[in-house]
């Protein structure tokens, strides 16, 4: 937001008093919310309707700026849509005629709005009293969009053309007239094109609600009240941001993690960061991170700095989401890094590689705070896609992401079967997940000895084994940990790594790039089977209470082996602790 325009908004007006602005925070949230729910509730996929893999908010007019967001959706998006709004307002520049109220853009490309071909965005201009007063935005992950691999998650891209349809920004609705051919096009390119409809119009009823809701409530508190409580927010969020910054110690502290492989060439690839604090300000530096890859974990630099805000957020949680966040920190991303591609660099891996950006956060700031920061979670989504054809003849894609462990943190151990902490969304059930496929769970548990060993232990990852109910069906996974395991900070240990075993006529198998193969051909009856990674523990583990390790045997978190050897507890049969035993070999230990 430029200093004119802020200062225009203000003009005549002082501060808003605290009630009235919290009141009017409320209701800006409660309409990015409201328009989460209608998506949730009426999306055909999945992905969406159950996994909440979606987001809405309200963004500058003339910046694109991050202005409100849902608390329901996917964090990562507030950082990245508010470059896809952007793209949209350099669309509507260049086309060089007048924005009509009802005029919606549609497009993916995620170099310009980030992410990843799956997600599509739908920006809508809102008018009040015929001036633009803001942008509507939805974003949502559909079911298929074409390219090599049902579900999109080609673990094999060298190029975007691989991975998807590429849409850029183009109106959907023009004018007032509906653009039934751009839909015909979308439709045509996908393997589920029902669900794309459904996925579509859904997110066009949300723009719809929140625009109501957005009229709502400028009719009661007027057009100005409300853009200075939209200013005022942003300068809170970024003052605030600014003051934890301000109370770390000045310095810089550096992380190195490592994606497995790109997919083509079994190579690890490193992420690494230079944190550096000076005053009030942080600057992130990625200098040293391997350079872009021919394989499908490159990301865009929107993306990145996506993730850097989710990282921060989780770190710093009472900053309010919106742009004003990132105004204290600077980015020093190079163009050749992997974290800065363009077109036709492929991208579909994206979650792999802005989790280890967020583990990479964690860990450096770690180093000048341990009190603020946690232990590593499970850091890998494992996308999973299994498609084929029903007997029917209809084609069935059964595509879905699964949980792990996340890290232990100053206050206590991890959450066990998470999600990844770039999204609040769910797992799917696989309730939902059976009732849709022709698949049946043979295994749906948690993982024991995944955790990091810690004074908080980390998080348990899970085990999940699906059948093939089907005659014949193709398996891909698009996974990361499989080499490198999630770490621990503050002295705690690593977490287990990713596992995955498909069977095959000989037996079982294991993928040669570890976490990522495509084309797999099952037949009836055959299995595949994940074991994901667990989160990192926080502190040294010695310094966890024995009665706290017993109770993890006890539980079946840790096996008696484990308590032993990573915490020197010695733990009976009947998951009793022996206390004399363990004194001894504590004793002997330190």
């Amino acid at each position: 937001m430029t200093a004119a325009t802020e200062a225009g908004l203000a003009t005549g007006q002082g501060a808003l008093d605290p009630v009235t602005l919290s009141v009017l925070k409320g209701r800006l949230e409660q309409i990015a919310d409201e328009m989460d729910a209608t998506l949730f509730r009426s999306a055909f996929n999945p992905i969406i309707a159950e996994a909440h893999d979606a987001s809405h908010g309200l963004y500058h007019p003339e910046s694109g700026e991050t202005l409100v967001q849902g608390k329901n959706g996917l964090p990562v998006f507030v950082g990245a849509m508010s470059f896809a709004v952007k793209a949209v307002i350099d669309r509507v520049a260049s086309e060089n005629r007048p924005l009509v109220p009802g005029d919606t853009y549609i497009f993916n490309d995620p170099y310009d709005g980030g992410t990843h071909l799956s997600d599509f965005k739908l920006v809508r201009p809102h008018f009040h009293d015929g001036e633009l007063f803001c942008w509507l935005a939805s974003v949502g992950h559909w079911h298929d969009v074409g390219g090599n691999v049902p579900g999109n998650y080609n673990p094999v891209a060298t190029e975007s053309f691989q991975e998807g349809m590429l849409i850029p920004p183009v109106k959907l609705i023009d004018g007032g007239q509906f653009r039934d051919d751009i839909v015909a096009i979308l439709q045509a390119n996908s393997r589920l094109p029902g669900s794309l409809y459904g996925d579509l119009n859904g997110q066009l009823n949300a723009l719809s609600l929140g625009a109501e809701r957005l009229d709502a409530l400028i009719a009661d508190y007027g057009a100005g009240t409300i853009r200075q409580a939209l200013t005022e927010l942003r300068t809170r969020a970024a003052q605030l941001m600014a003051s934890h910054i301000a109370e770390l110690p000045d310095g810089t502290y550096s992380a190195e993690d490592w994606l497995d492989n790109d997919g083509i060439v079994d190579r690890p690839l490193k992420i690494a960061l230079d944190v550096t604090i000076a005053g009030d300000r942080m600057k992130l530096d990625f200098s040293r991170t391997s350079a872009a890859c021919a394989g499908p974990v490159n990301i865009a630099r929107s993306t990145a700095i996506a993730s850097c805000y989710v990282a921060l957020k989780h770190v710093f949680r009472e900053v309010p989401a919106n742009a004003g966040v990132l105004e204290p920190i600077d980015f020093v991303i190079p163009p050749d890094s992997l974290l800065s591609v363009g077109a036709p660099k492929p991208v579909g891996g994206y979650t792999e590689t802005i989790l280890r950006v967020i583990d990479a956060v964690f860990v450096a700031l770690a180093q000048a705070d341990p009190a603020i920061s946690n232990g590593c979670a499970y850091g890998t989504i494992n996308a999973l896609s299994l498609a084929g054809h029903r007997r029917n003849g209809q084609r069935w894609v059964m595509f879905s992401f699964f949980g792990g462990g996340h890290g232990g943190h100053p206050a206590g151990d991890g959450l066990a079967h998470g999600n990844a902490p770039i999204s609040t969304a769910t797992i799917p059930p696989l309730e939902i997940l059976e009732a849709a496929y022709p698949v049946r769970f043979t295994q749906w548990a948690l993982r024991p000895d995944s955790g990091g060993p810690g004074r908080h232990r980390g998080g348990c990852g899970a085990v999940y084994e699906i059948e093939l109910l089907e005659e014949e069906a193709t398996g891909f996974l698009f996974g990361e940990r499989g080499r490198h395991a999630p770490p621990g900070v503050a002295g705690g240990g690593p977490a287990a790594m990713n596992v995955f075993t498909y069977d095959q006529d000989d037996g079982p198998h294991h993928p040669a790039m570890v976490s990522k193969i495509s084309g797999i051909a099952l037949h009836r009856g055959q299995k595949v089977r994940l074991e994901t990674p667990g989160g990192g523990g926080y502190g040294p583990a010695q310094e966890r209470d024995p009665d706290a390790v017993a109770a993890d045997v006890r539980l079946g978190y840790v096996t008696a082996e484990a308590a032993r050897r990573d915490y020197a507890c010695v733990v009976a049969a009947d998951g009793s602790l022996d206390r004399h035993a363990t004194a001894v070999l504590r004793e002997s230990a330190s």
